[in-house]
């Protein structure tokens, strides 16, 4: 079985579906001759020409929008954002109309089309290159969401994303791109949108988390251990639909819960998931959830960010905080 980086995988998730299903385009700015500026579709317009690897003008809006109207008529395309801040001019045709079609046709119409997105911070990039918006796109009905945290569930999670009937807006966390290699499988497989996944079990604290910070978690854990804390960890892989049952079910066993994001708080995921524990989890709950998120200011540059994005330390915190109540 060969080792894989997150990139890598998601390359081979498109070589693998482009060649099983002749309805599989990918398109977005220089995703064709150049390979992507991540190089996640390096090789492709080789293998299977410029007509099914499409490079597009630099305009969100269009490459989202021919994207909608080739899915409606039978295509399967996926669609690449360069980055995670270049999505709002796209923002009116996926809220608009990508996500409302079915509903509007009432089902006569739906658009199977996957949105590319490399997402969050890490990289040391420019303005409108390291944002975290996942919560703009789960508040919107009629979108699935997905966001892997390694290799294996990245090709399993985009082979489903193409494959499944409706749009989805798969984001790809870029500072684990190539950050480590695990074994995935050759050809064909894939896992469910809307079920999360148990990480490690532990029975004093839940952490539940996605994306990039699932390893900082993981990293987390490793320490809660060695003071013999017994800490179960959550990714969720998919933000919409939300298996909330996993989490409950944690929660009910740990009766104490982190959160994790990378996303700034204030009407995030993290907001949402805490209400939900508490509708659902009070009386079990021993302590008050705990969030760790990033701040309610924009992506700051270069030497800041590491004071920005959530670290190990600032999870160690939030799992202290939630043990000590």
């Amino acid at each position: 079985m060969p080792q894989m980086t997150l990139i890598q995988a998601i390359n081979d998730a498109l070589r693998t579906e482009m060649r099983r299903d002749d309805r599989v385009v990918v398109m977005g700015e220089d995703v064709g001759l150049n390979g992507g500026v991540f190089r996640a579709t390096e090789g492709l317009q080789k293998e299977f020409g410029p007509n099914r690897s499409i490079d597009t003008p630099l305009a969100e809006s269009g490459i989202v929008g021919s994207a909608i109207g080739m899915a409606a008529y039978g295509l399967r395309p996926v669609a690449e954002i360069q980055f995670d801040g270049f999505m709002p001019p796209a923002f009116d045709h996926i809220v608009s109309h990508a996500a409302r079609i079915r509903w509007r046709s009432r089902g006569r119409f739906s658009v199977p089309m996957v949105v590319r997105v490399p997402l969050g911070g890490g990289i040391r990039a420019l303005e409108h290159h390291s944002e975290s918006p996942e919560a703009w796109y789960i508040h919107t009905p009629g979108l699935k969401v997905a966001i892997p945290s390694n290799p294996y569930d990245a090709k399993g999670l985009l082979i489903s994303a193409i494959r499944d009937p409706d749009p989805v807006i798969f984001f790809e966390p870029k500072r684990i791109y190539r950050a480590f290699r695990q074994d995935v499988p050759e050809g064909d497989y894939t896992i469910p949108l809307g079920k999360a996944n148990v990480v490690r079990e532990g029975s004093d604290v839940t952490l539940i988390s996605w994306g990039a910070m699932v390893r900082v978690c993981m990293a987390a854990v490793e320490e809660v251990e060695k003071k013999g804390i017994s800490a179960e960890l959550i990714d969720l892989r998919t933000l919409s639909p939300l298996d909330i049952e996993t989490v409950l079910n944690s929660v009910s066993k740990t009766g104490r819960a982190v959160i994790a994001q990378e996303a700034q708080r204030t009407c995030s995921l993290g907001s949402e998931l805490t209400a939900l524990i508490n509708e659902r989890l009070l009386l079990q709950l021993q302590a008050p959830v705990s969030r760790v998120t990033a701040y309610d200011v924009p992506v700051p540059y270069f030497t800041m960010e590491n004071y920005y994005l959530p670290d190990v330390g600032r999870v160690l915190k939030g799992v202290e905080k939630v043990m000590n109540f």
